[in-house]
């Protein structure tokens, strides 16, 4: 699938669509996604700042989808573990965005190459309009590569 469908298609899911996540951009070679959060009066909290459940899903899949991508078929990709330290109440349109950069891709491609699993945890920031932090994110992903694509026990231990 191209970046631009799933980004489109995304932005029509429902669970995005009716919480006012709205996801900016993810890159046609899928190193990089922004999304942003924008203030609506069924998505705020008693305290009329943004929802707590709203910020963290806003930035859930998208380690996942990245690493799912660029690395490719040969691996499982999931989320493991997730958790959100909220720094300042949220209010007007909030972002946050998303990279993989080719060490990360290496270190996750060396540590899995035996056939192992492997997790890795990300992190990033939910910013406000001025780029003040309203929010710390981290993830954790779990990545192995497919049991049809991990070395032969033989040629493994000949080493």
């Amino acid at each position: 699938m191209k970046a631009s469908t799933l980004r489109h298609g995304m932005n029509l899911w429902p669970p995005f669509l009716f919480t006012g996540i709205h996801v900016a951009a993810i890159a046609p070679d899928w190193r990089h996604a922004r999304v942003e959060l924008r203030m609506r009066a069924w998505n705020r909290n008693y305290l009329k700042t943004h929802f707590g459940g709203s910020l963290f899903a806003m930035t859930d899949p998208f380690w996942m989808l990245l690493l799912l991508h660029r690395l490719g078929a040969d691996y499982y990709v999931w989320d493991q573990s997730g958790a959100i330290d909220f720094v300042k109440p949220g209010r007007g349109t909030v972002s946050a965005s998303f990279t993989v950069d080719d060490a990360i891709l290496d270190e996750i491609r060396s540590a899995t190459a035996a056939g192992g699993k492997y997790l890795h945890w990300f992190e990033n920031e939910v910013l406000d309009a001025d780029g003040e932090v309203v929010a710390r994110v981290r993830k954790q992903v779990y990545v192995r590569r497919k049991p049809d694509r991990r070395p032969a026990q033989g040629a493994a231990s000949a080493g």
